[in-house]
């Protein structure tokens, strides 16, 4: 489902037919946790500027939901603080030869003066568990916040 949305995002922006998954549910093993990766790739349209790409891809709709507008109306109901850097993108851009290579920023931390702040999720759908889906997210967290706290006892790898 999440790359059905990143693919109509692209869609919207990229040259007709241009829009491929050359990589479908990678497993990337991480320090502490094992993550589905998937690479969504387009080539861009000539009359497409960076606006354009900003409109269509952000937020991403691997975290908005579908369908997006409704979505972003909801979160914009309920949660009453700015995310921050949280659900963004970091990566890098080449604005002279027209590419880019953007990340979500899932589990983030950043600061804001002499406070460090940190943004978690979950992928919520119709046939989600929420109890399940709270501890993955406590899961995927503990140890970042275990390191940021100065507190992990594991091993470094």
């Amino acid at each position: 489902m999440i790359v059905d949305l990143m693919r109509n995002d692209f869609s919207r922006i990229c040259r007709t037919g241009s829009v491929a998954v050359p990589s479908l549910l990678r497993v990337e093993h991480h320090p502490g946790l094992v993550h589905l990766v998937s690479d969504v790739t387009g080539e861009l349209s000539p009359d497409v500027g960076w606006k354009g790409i900003y409109d269509a891809t952000f937020p991403p709709g691997s975290v908005t939901g579908a369908p997006k507008s409704s979505a972003l109306r909801l979160i914009d109901a309920l949660e009453s603080t700015p995310r921050g850097p949280y659900c963004g993108a970091f990566g890098w851009v080449d604005a002279d030869a027209r590419t880019a290579s953007l990340g979500v920023t899932i589990r983030t931390f950043w600061t804001e003066g002499d406070i460090l702040k940190f943004g978690t999720g979950a992928g919520i759908t119709w046939g989600s568990d929420p109890a399940a889906e709270w501890r993955e997210t406590q899961l995927k967290a503990e140890r970042l916040i275990s390191l940021a706290s100065g507190v992990w006892q594991g091993d470094a790898s």
